[in-house]
């Protein structure tokens, strides 16, 4: 066994211990200058099960015995230098198994690829790239709960794409995207998956290596580029990061060393079988030490300000997509995956102690408690979650006929009781067009103008609910066809009026959005929302309060009935009234030509209220009035 320092020693004991969050900095490929001036790369992998490890590529003619690795402790840690390898050089590990195969590996660690089919790592440069970003990176430090965040999630290869089909490079997205953003008044771009991945039509969700981001949009720098854009217009970036399986693609994770590596050796929970994939051994402290260094390493080299955790559901369940005889209880006699619970905590409790300010935003939805919570009080230690039975409950509601609304006015209603559960996200994400779901336009009801005006009243119930935004790209400004990762968006129809006056809508609602507190401030306290009528005088229509920490309070009224109707509403306070939202106005669409308009208190009472307004409800319209920004 190969003799190492008393600092590497002290790194692997803490690697092997699970208390080294960046295990990224020892392990993978580094340019390394010895004392004696030679240059070269020193190459480290874990691989507890090999019998002989080399490094192999067009260097060496993929010769294994040309650079083998020496063993350096007894779990399983192989390294070597090899003099003269410039940066940009590829390579793949050879690993010999106990049974005497051979197998050729990416590397774990790896931060660059090449492109398909070659499938090889690739030896990094030094970071040279200046970032710009210094004072959203300090600000960064201080983001609380108490704060807007409306994401717009995309998928790079098909946001915008050149004339001739070719995918824009990460630089050129650096170079449209950001302000696209900014301009639309969201405050944080959601990226599916960038790190290297395997098949096109999985969006990246079949990662490959967790390390390295997708050659498919260009090199490392032109996705800083990307990101430090969006930080200097103000704007979060998060990543969608896929830990609960990983695929089996040869050159990859499954079967590292020749054994159970990455993965569980018990055959009841190495396997999910729908998606014919892995499942980490988030028991095994060296696995957990990767992904939390996997992690860091976005969140600090990358600079992202946040992460969302694909389908936590099949981690925390060991029955998940399994039939009785599949599975097999914990030792507690239950379902749940004691390990991954326990690796979630400790995930969520080292992110935030390095990288304050940074988001962790689990996709749930089976109903596990305390997701958000603090570890500290017994909880998952998320920052946010998925709120996905919202989502089901309003597509189901709003993809309804009119007639049958009234019918169904609980879906939208009893969504409100568990709103305050967790810090919820209410998700219209890329899950709700694919497969045949259709788009959110041709999800409702009616002839074009009414798809059109019940999508802005959609968005204008959505702005207004409890819960932080998130909406799927395309769907701003009325994409017609289902979401296809081929093409870019159809953004011809910005050529029709009516897709224009969408986008319109929404980007002046963002705005609204973030400039009005009630709408976003205090979010955990269940006192910041009430029913005005929970469609109690019709059963098409609701009002409800957002409150702020101040008690400024904004009213929300929705009729999402095809016909108008003159309403009354109760008023909190005998005060005139400002209609700053109304999604029925000419210049989105609708038949409004009045804008900002006063609304004057009647002092009679009216159900539990001293006073009420008169109001006439368009069709499929939702209105914004607030008492404290009237005219002079």
């Amino acid at each position: 066994m190969a003799r190492i320092s008393k600092q590497d020693a002290a790194f692997l004991e803490r690697f092997h211990n699970g208390t080294e969050p960046r295990a990224h900095t020892y392990f993978g490929a580094h340019l390394t200058r010895k004392r004696t001036g030679e240059e070269g790369v020193t190459f480290r992998v874990w691989a507890p099960n090999a019998t002989g490890v080399s490094v192999v590529g067009d260097f060496n003619g993929w010769d294994p015995k040309a650079a083998r690795m020496r063993r350096v402790d007894d779990q399983g840690v192989w390294e070597c230098f090899i003099s003269g390898l410039p940066a940009g050089t590829a390579y793949k590990y050879c690993m010999i198994a106990a049974n005497g195969n051979t197998l050729l590996k990416m590397d774990p660690y790896g931060v660059r690829t090449t492109p398909q089919p070659q499938n090889d790592s690739m030896v990094a440069g030094a970071d040279c790239y200046a970032w710009g970003d210094d004072s959203w990176m300090t600000e960064r430090k201080s983001f609380g709960h108490g704060r807007p965040i409306n994401i717009y999630q995309v998928h790079a290869g098909s946001w915008r794409r050149h004339e001739d089909g070719r995918l824009c490079t990460y630089a050129e997205l650096a170079d449209t995207l950001p302000d696209y953003v900014h301009e639309m008044g969201y405050n944080y771009l959601e990226l599916t998956p960038l790190m290297e991945y395997s098949f096109d039509g999985a969006w990246g969700y079949r990662t490959t290596n967790y390390f390295s981001p997708t050659f498919r949009y260009g090199d490392p720098d032109g996705l800083r580029k990307l990101v430090d854009r969006c930080h200097q217009l103000g704007i979060g970036v998060l990543m969608d990061w896929n830990i609960a399986h990983f695929p089996k693609d040869s050159y990859g994770l499954i079967d590292l060393d020749g054994g159970s590596c990455y993965e569980y050796s018990d055959p009841m929970k190495r396997e999910h079988s729908q998606w014919d994939t892995r499942v980490f051994d988030y028991g095994r402290q060296e696995v957990r030490e990767f992904l939390i260094s996997n992690a860091l390493y976005w969140l600090e080299e990358y600079h992202m300000d946040g992460l969302r955790l694909n389908n936590v559901s099949s981690m925390l369940y060991l029955d998940y997509g399994k039939e009785s005889w599949e599975w097999t209880p914990n030792i507690q006699g239950g379902r749940e995956n004691l390990e991954a619970i326990d690796f979630l905590k400790r995930l969520n409790e080292t992110v935030q102690a390095e990288v304050p300010g940074a988001l962790m935003i689990g996709e749930e939805f089976s109903g596990f408690e305390n997701m958000t919570l603090p570890v500290l009080h017994g909880g998952l230690g998320f920052t946010h979650m998925w709120n996905v039975r919202w989502t089901e409950a309003m597509m189901n509601y709003f993809s309804l006929a009119p007639e049958y609304r009234a019918y169904n006015l609980d879906r939208l209603v009893f969504s409100a009781t568990t709103a305050f559960e967790e810090d919820y996200i209410l998700p219209l994400s890329y899950k709700e067009f694919v497969y045949g779901k259709r788009s959110l336009l041709e999800k409702f009801p009616g002839l074009e103008a009414e798809k059109m005006a019940g999508v802005r009243s959609f968005f204008g119930f959505m702005m207004a609910f409890p819960g932080k935004k998130m909406s799927f790209m395309g769907s701003e400004f009325g994409q017609v066809g289902q979401w296809d990762y081929h093409s870019q968006l159809e953004w011809d129809l910005l050529e029709n009026e009516g897709h224009r006056q969408m986008q319109t809508c929404i980007r002046e609602l963002n705005h609204i959005y973030a400039r009005n507190c009630p709408l976003w401030q205090d979010e955990s306290n269940k006192g910041s929302f009430y029913w005005i009528d929970p469609g109690r005088t019709d059963p098409d229509v609701v009002a409800f309060s957002r409150i702020d920490e101040e008690g400024d309070e904004l009213l929300v009224v929705c009729n999402f009935s095809d016909t108008a109707c003159d309403y009354k509403l109760g008023l909190p306070e005998e005060k005139t009234y400002t209609v700053i939202f109304d999604s029925n106005l000419t210049r989105y669409g609708g038949t409004q030509t009045e804008e900002n308009r006063r609304i004057l208190p009647v002092p009679r009472e009216y159900g539990s209220f001293d006073q009420y307004a008169e109001l006439e409800l368009a069709p499929y319209s939702v209105l914004y009035l607030r008492y404290d920004v009237q005219p002079d």
